[in-house]
């Protein structure tokens, strides 16, 4: 598939990311329709959805700002079709201007249709190995919804002036019509970066967005940067898993995303309406636990460095690192959504995202999330000066619920389809030694988690001895693909 099972921007969102290098049909064994059916994964669209997505195809736009002069690119995973950003940066003076275009998914949808209804039942895309089950039907997200390139689409456009520390001080955002000159896949446009060549509309994204990542870091954020599980056909005809770190292209453009998502929700600070992304700050109970896990771990944590420097500087190819990450996931838990609808104070850090350190909306991602139509809809009104659509005032105060039960729902199904591979992967090679490191031991040491170094799997251990940060061989004894279990005996 094209996108990993997980689309996480870090932050809490979404944690565990597994990618198969091709797309496949379901291996022998691994239930993926199961695990659909357990989950309540959607299905096909009703044909009164279907018959509004084809109409709205058909839709043209000549009404809207003519932005398509704009050189804007997208960046994206190889084969990607349902684009939801375009982007374009340039310099201006000291500084730099950043336009960033979101498919304008509310030009396609009409309030309470069969197709804004089906949305709201899906709340969310949903990945799988074999197939996907879309937010929207394949003829928007992946059709004429989408920022594909060579074709003219509406999108809302953000324009962000930044001085030359990567600040923002001017936020405008309105509709237009935009036409992508180029899709890029990741590792193409790091190596035209890495060449120093000519990359269009950007070129600039390295400087930009390390000048974002610095001021991350500055303000406190946490970022997982958690790499992905990838599942590769191996040279002895067995499928292989190993983890691959994201590209600096990656972090860069998810830079310019949170840059966007901040803007937003500056605008709806001021203007006292609208819906935010908000997670509150970990107490020091969940602090201190995981510095007791780092300290069992032997990973040096010093006593003032705050968690997301210490994050920062982790290896992702340790497994035992990479399990400190992933146990860091603790920091960002709570997240939910937080409706404006009256003067607020910006400074209260209830209606911050303590991942992202700073206030944050969902407006980026609305072909795959469908609370980001409703957002941009708000930020549309608030710089034009106008009322917020009644058919996206209405929704706000629903919306947090819908998006709580598709996360829970994503999340549910990630872990399953991660679980079921693993065990798949695994499955005939019952008996075999792998070494590994202890992450977590019962109080007498004969029952724990392990972490293999390879395959990176995490998964449960019985033996003697078992102790937190120690380095033993271990064997396979089981695993169990309908039951979705690996589990090991200490040798």
């Amino acid at each position: 598939m094209s996108h990993a099972s997980t689309t996480s921007q870090g932050h809490g969102d979404r944690a565990a990311r597994l990618r198969w290098r091709r797309p496949v049909g379901a291996p022998a064994g691994v239930d993926f329709d199961g695990i659909r059916s357990e989950f309540a994964v959607p299905g096909a669209f009703p044909p009164a959805a279907l018959a509004e997505a084809a109409a709205a195809s058909a839709l043209r736009f000549g009404a809207l700002a003519d932005l398509t002069a704009l050189p804007f690119a997208t960046v994206d995973p190889e084969g990607s079709r349902d684009l939801d950003q375009a982007m374009h940066i340039a310099r201006d003076g000291s500084g730099f201007i950043v336009h960033y275009a979101i498919a304008d998914v509310a030009a396609f949808v009409p309030p309470g249709g069969a197709l804004d209804q089906a949305a709201h039942q899906r709340v969310e895309t949903y990945y799988l190995p074999d197939r996907r089950s879309p937010l929207h039907p394949p003829s928007l997200s992946e059709g004429a919804a989408s920022l594909l390139e060579g074709q003219a689409s509406p999108a809302v456009v953000w324009q962000i002036a930044l001085d030359e520390r990567g600040e923002a001080h001017d936020v405008d955002v309105r509709r237009g019509l935009v036409a992508s000159r180029r899709q890029w896949d990741y590792p193409t446009l790091q190596r035209a970066l890495d060449a120093g060549g000519d990359a269009g509309g950007l070129t600039l994204l390295g400087e930009v967005g390390a000048l974002r990542q610095s001021l991350a870091r500055a303000r406190g954020a946490i970022e997982l940067d958690l790499p992905e599980q990838v599942v590769d056909p191996a040279a002895d005809g067995r499928w292989a898993l190993a983890l691959r770190r994201d590209l600096p292209c990656e972090g860069w453009n998810a830079q310019i995303s949170l840059l966007t998502g901040m803007a937003a929700a500056g605008l709806m600070l001021r203007a006292g309406i609208g819906i935010l992304r908000t997670l509150p700050p970990a107490d020091d109970r969940t602090i201190a636990q995981l510095r007791r896990f780092a300290h069992a771990l032997r990973v040096d944590w010093p006593t003032e460095q705050p968690a997301g420097e210490m994050l920062t500087g982790l290896d992702r190819t340790n497994p035992v690192h990479v399990a400190l990450i992933d146990e860091a996931a603790t920091l960002l838990r709570g997240a939910g959504y937080t409706v404006l609808s009256g003067p607020v104070d910006p400074a209260d850090p209830k209606l911050h995202h303590a991942g992202v350190a700073a206030p944050y909306a969902h407006v980026t991602a609305p072909l795959r999330r469908l609370v980001d139509r409703y957002g941009s809809e708000v930020c549309l009104a608030i710089a034009s000066s106008r009322p917020v659509p009644g058919w996206a005032l209405d929704a706000l105060p629903v919306l947090p619920g819908e998006m709580a039960g598709g996360d829970r729902r994503a999340r549910a199904v990630d872990k399953a389809v991660i679980d079921a591979t693993e065990a798949w992967l695994l499955h005939d090679r019952i008996g075999e030694t792998f070494d590994a490191a202890v992450i977590e031991a019962s109080a007498d040491g004969r029952s724990g988690e392990i972490a293999l170094s390879d395959p990176p799997v995490r998964a449960r251990c019985s033996g003697a001895g078992l102790a937190p940060g120690r380095t033993l061989a271990v064997r396979l004894i089981d695993a169990d693909i309908r039951a979705r279990t690996v589990r090991f005996e200490a040798v």
